[in-house]
């Protein structure tokens, strides 16, 4: 039986900060200069939302390329200084689901399985490549005070 349980253990999974699991899958060994530092040019990702999980909001300072590869569909949320947006990837049977969409980097974004599948596995491809350092998790208060008609799915998409 292929069970979420499964698959979390035969992709070696592991538990990711903002909600969900993860294993890096590539980091490339050229690098860039990338504001003040270098850095590998480019990482990859498999990133598994089971039904009922969030990946909380966060941002990093590189673009973002989310893929498709099974299970339900993902919402993505995204908040910035021009306003909200969002983009679901999902299977093309899902109206309105990419196969891939990206995330402009310094954006506010986080994310939700939608449907009734017991899991969402996507691919993130970060460009610069990602750094934990890098990586700043929402915090409920500042980021409700910055985007107040967003409360209700700021409170939903963070911790506290």
């Amino acid at each position: 039986m292929n069970t979420t349980a499964d698959r979390i253990k035969s992709l070696n999974l592991q538990a990711h900060p903002e909600g969900g699991w993860y294993v890096e899958t590539y980091r490339s060994p050229d690098t860039v200069t990338w504001e003040g530092g270098e850095r590998s040019a480019c990482t990859g990702i498999l990133f598994l939302l089971e039904q009922g999980q969030v990946s909380t909001f966060h941002r990093i300072d590189a673009d973002e390329l989310w893929h498709y590869h099974e299970g339900g569909p993902v919402r993505v949320h995204m908040l910035s200084e021009t306003g909200y947006d969002t983009f679901v990837v999902g299977p093309l049977s899902t109206p309105g689901a990419s196969l891939q969409a990206w995330v402009p980097k310094g954006v506010w974004f986080g994310a939700e399985p939608l449907g009734n599948e017991p899991h969402s596995l996507v691919g993130c491809t970060v460009a610069p490549g990602f750094e934990f350092s890098r990586f700043e998790l929402a915090r409920r208060e500042e980021l409700t005070a910055h985007f107040p008609a967003h409360a209700e799915l700021i409170t939903r998409l963070t911790r506290g």
